[in-house]
């Protein structure tokens, strides 16, 4: 397909020596998912001189273009037994596992019976994420900083808690809800109603907590379930319109590097939050082994949690691996087999990295798919840019879109604004009938013009 928005090949995109060249062996990956995170992933595996082959369930049209790589369909991922025995049938060296509801359905547990190496936490370990009242009593027995919070049952319950935090009102499903389950909000009638609407599913419980002020930051950090790495933070930018108007959307954009950050800021959160959650976990006979996904507010009183997943965040993951230098393969397949300590130092570029969101007319509160897609092969071509694609299909030899969120543009740039300026003039060269995108991904920070409150001391 011409409109692919395939990348061009990008010289030394990965360090130069594989473990093919030492005589070691090479691996067959499969991903689970069909989104741009797992597109990302997957064109970062195929970058690596040791990845064999890729294989995506079920993938998208843009993973079945990457070097190396194929689908395989199948038509539920969170089915435990079911998956596992399709990655059994493919025989990879290691599964990766991308979206949260397989990871909270147990299919880790399944493919890892079936003796296959998994990227991905237990069903037990992986309810830091499918439970924010989990995460939040592991965070209190761990003194992990975070927001205060209430979780509520009954809407009396969420009536007090509401009046007990005053405005702005943060009200969250405590269970997974595809990145839009949170309401910020000042208007009480609003929070009451998010809150009955969570309240009102099966076994319903609503968390309502605190008000963090402050630029959030996503970090992700691998762990085997002790030993812990960092990889380079992140910004993602979680509102639909310009500005943080509009609903709470699966994130319209994100940037990395942070030049803002205080550089100690990824020292601090490894010692005061991932190593001490993660020795938490494994105390309560649940180890955490994948990536810990940790989102910040930077406040006045130092850096909070805001929410843990249990996987790599999406459009985070597209920036921080466009980043990344070391070889992911080998990153991947020491944290599935508890061997993280054995590697290097990570090496990454120099490169700052935007990632801009393309999505459907009506998105998030009722995507309308089915709109063709043009000019991609055009914005494909723009200097420092690949697209990655989400939420799109092929219907009679043409590209259309099939999700809420459809494509990812990334660049690459000398620094921010570069990589802005790459990004803006690829989506400007996509078409889209109705499709819209925010127009102010990593504006502040490349203005200079990110502030983060003075820590109190006391």
């Amino acid at each position: 397909m011409s409109g692919s928005g395939r990348a061009r090949p990008t010289p030394d995109r990965l360090a130069p020596v594989s473990r093919a060249s030492l005589g070691l062996p090479s691996v067959k990956v499969l991903v689970i998912g069909s989104g741009a995170r797992e597109h990302a992933i997957v064109h970062a595996l195929a970058r690596d001189p040791d990845v064999t082959q890729v294989v995506a369930v079920p993938g998208n049209p843009g993973i079945a273009l990457e070097p190396r790589a194929r689908c395989v369909a199948r038509a539920d991922i969170t089915d435990p037994a079911g998956t596992a025995q399709l990655c059994a049938e493919q025989g990879p060296d290691l599964v990766l596992i991308g979206p949260e509801a397989p990871l909270v359905a147990g299919v880790a547990d399944a493919v890892r019976e079936r003796g296959i190496a998994c990227f991905g936490p237990s069903a037990l370990a992986a309810r830091l994420e499918g439970s924010k009242a989990f995460a939040k009593e592991v965070m209190a027995e761990a003194g992990v900083p975070t927001a205060l919070a209430h979780v509520c049952t009954t809407e009396a319950q969420l009536r007090a808690a509401l009046d007990a935090t005053g405005a702005p009102y943060v009200v969250k499903d405590d269970g997974l809800a595809a990145g839009k389950g949170v309401v910020v909000t000042g208007d009480l009638a609003a929070a009451i109603e998010h809150g009955r609407r969570c309240l009102a599913k099966d076994d319903g419980r609503v968390v309502v907590e605190e008000f963090l002020d402050g630029p959030e930051v996503s970090l992700f950090c691998l762990t085997d379930g002790r030993t812990v790495l960092p990889l380079a933070p992140a910004q993602d930018f979680k509102r639909a319109g310009d500005q943080d108007s509009g609903p709470n959307t699966g994130g319209m954009g994100a940037y990395s590097p942070l030049p803002w950050a205080d550089p100690e800021l990824v020292a601090q959160v490894l010692e005061r939050i991932a190593r001490p959650t993660v020795a938490q976990m494994r105390r309560r006979g649940t180890p955490f082994a994948g990536v810990l996904y940790v989102g910040l507010a930077l406040t006045a009183r130092g850096p909070r949690v805001v929410e843990f997943n249990a996987r790599f965040g999406d459009p985070e993951t597209q920036v921080v691996l466009a980043r990344l230098r070391t070889p992911l393969g080998m990153l991947l397949r020491a944290v599935a087999e508890g061997r993280l300590e054995e590697v290097p130092p990570l090496q990454w570029h120099d490169d700052a990295a935007v990632t801009v969101v393309l999505a459907a007319p009506g998105y998030p509160e009722a995507p309308t798919t089915g709109g063709r897609l043009g000019g991609l092969a055009e914005a494909a071509q723009v200097e420092g840019v690949y697209l990655l694609h989400a939420g799109t299909r092929e219907d009679d030899n043409a590209l259309v879109a099939a999700g809420g969120r459809v494509l990812s543009v990334v660049a690459l740039g000398a620094d921010l604004d570069q990589a802005r300026q790459r990004a803006y003039a690829a989506m400007r060269a996509i078409d889209l009938p109705g499709g819209h995108y925010r127009t102010d991904i990593a504006a502040e920070a490349a203005a200079g013009t990110v502030t983060v409150p003075a820590v109190q001391r006391g």
